[in-house]
């Protein structure tokens, strides 16, 4: 019997697969944007999931609070980033409404796990 998946669990999995996506639509960014868009939308989504991750592995609820609103911030900063790369011409509109259908859906998720852990620190 197949175990099933953690909200936690479902969670970093969606992270995953949206860093894995950006790293696939970024491969065909224009090489002179390697160390502008292409680098920054490639590191805030890896941040998306690197924070996540790292909040948990601390022990103070605060401390964690901390590393998941910069996971949420990182969100933001790369759904920017998706749409700025989609008025650029860089990817398709489907490609677009894939990563913001994909993003939105972490945002949800990323933000109850915050509101969650900020209620019981009040």
């Amino acid at each position: 019997m197949k175990k099933q998946e953690s909200f936690k669990e479902k969670l970093k999995r969606k992270m995953d697969e949206y860093v894995q996506f950006i790293y696939v639509i970024t491969r065909k960014f224009p090489k002179d944007e390697l160390f502008g868009a292409t680098s920054q939308i490639r590191r805030s989504s890896l941040s998306i999931i690197l924070n996540y991750i790292e909040g948990f592995a601390r022990r103070k609820p605060r401390a964690q609070l901390n590393f998941l609103e910069i996971s949420y911030g990182s969100l933001k900063e790369s759904c920017y980033l998706l749409y700025f790369s989609q008025t650029q011409h860089w990817i398709s509109e489907h490609e677009y409404n894939d990563g913001l259908s994909k993003i939105e859906e972490i945002g949800a998720m990323l933000w109850t796990e915050i509101h969650n852990l900020d209620k019981h620190l009040d």
